[in-house]
Parts: C-alpha cells; structure tokens; sequence
C-alpha cells in the first residue's frame, strides 16, 4: 500500500477534515502523544482554537529486558498493567515500584526537555482529543484513554492518521470517537508505511509546536 501523507503536518490537516464532520461544544482539548503525536496535533489545536498539550506515555520495563514492557504510565500518573504478564514472570509488588519509580523519573525529565510548556491543562469537564502518529498495538492510546478518563472529561475521542485493524477494533470500543482515515489489515503492520517523510520526531519539534500553541502567530 502506498503513503497517504507527505509528513506528519500533512495527516494532521487530514484529520481536521474529518473532525470537522463531527460537532463540538465548547473549547476542546488537544492532548498529543509525543514525540510523534505533536506535529499531528498541532493543525487540529489551530483550526478548532482548542488548548494544545501532550500526555506523556512511558513503558513500564520489564528488569533486564528494557526492551519489553509489562505495562505503561502516564504523565497523568495513571498505570496500565499486563496482569497476565506480571504473574507470568513473577514480578512482586516491590518489583513494580521500583520501575515505577524509575518511569516516573524518566517521565519527569520529558516534562523537563519540554521547558515547561506541557502539563498546563487539565481534561476536566473538558472534550479532550487524544492525538498519534499512528496506532500499531493501540496499548499506549489505551493508557492515555484510561488515564484522561480518570479526570472525568466530557468527551474523549481519539484521532490518528493511521492504525492496524486490530488497534483500530481496541480504541474505537472505549472513546466516544474514533478517527483514522487509514485502518491496515494484514500480519505486517508499521505506522511509517502511511507517511512520505518518516523520521523520528526530536525534542525540539515538540517544543516548538507547543511554543507556537502558547503563542499563535
């Protein structure tokens, strides 16, 4: 299957299109999932003069396989565990604090890289927009939904340029809206095969999306 976005910008203004179908009362909330969820979020923070700002999103580590995780966090302080996957390998309730521990320092120097321009907004009696570059397992949004729900929002949707069916099938069942213009079916699923220009999204792209929402030109 070919590319359906230049770039990340490009399946932001995408999304604002199909948003657009929908009707919204009042100020919406735009929370992204960064890094990539930003430059996506930005176009739909614009057009709809919603409040912009990320939701931070970490996997809690399995110990001495940083590569794979047991469950995640959020900014918000919510965590998501893999309770089959915890009994399986035996994790004890000490195990996971001291990952947590370590998650939320980790967390806490995302805020920092972002110079203090996340975490001002909270989705209380808010429509919060929960925004990502793409959905492969759907497990992070599901951390980020739960996590916003807890703070007792109005609405929350879910927007991404691109998901797997199997995502696609988790989100839809537990937002209020689920938007993709792009759902893949198929054992091999990547989010870089529905952009033209892919590239890990640095820091400073997240700054600067969130600078320019604090300050519209």
């Amino acid at each position: 299957m070919s590319w359906s976005y230049r770039d990340r910008t490009h399946a932001g203004h995408v999304l604002v299109e199909e948003l657009k179908k929908e009707e919204w009362v009042g100020k919406a909330l735009v929370l992204a999932i960064p890094n990539g969820g930003v430059a996506v979020a930005l176009p739909i923070a614009e057009a709809f003069e919603a409040d912009l700002d990320v939701i931070i999103v970490r996997k809690l580590q399995i110990p001495h396989n940083p590569e794979a995780g047991f469950g995640s966090l959020t900014s918000f302080g919510t965590m998501m565990l893999n309770d089959a996957l915890v009994k399986r390998i035996g994790l004890t309730e000490d195990d996971i604090n001291t990952v947590r521990k370590k998650t939320e320092a980790q967390i806490a120097e995302r805020r920092e890289a972002y110079a203090d321009l996340a975490g001002l907004y909270v989705p209380q009696d808010r429509n919060v927009i929960i925004v990502d570059d793409g959905l492969a397992s759907g497990y992070t949004m599901l951390a980020a939904i739960q996590s916003v729900r807890e703070s007792k929002p109005k609405s929350i949707s879910a927007a991404v340029p691109t998901s797997s069916s199997s995502a696609a099938s988790k989100i839809s069942q537990v937002v209020d809206r689920f938007v993709c213009p792009r759902v893949e079916s198929g054992f091999v699923f990547a989010v870089a095969n529905a952009y033209e220009n892919w590239y890990d999204a640095p820091d400073d792209e997240v700054i600067d999306a969130l600078a320019r929402a604090r300050n519209p030109p």
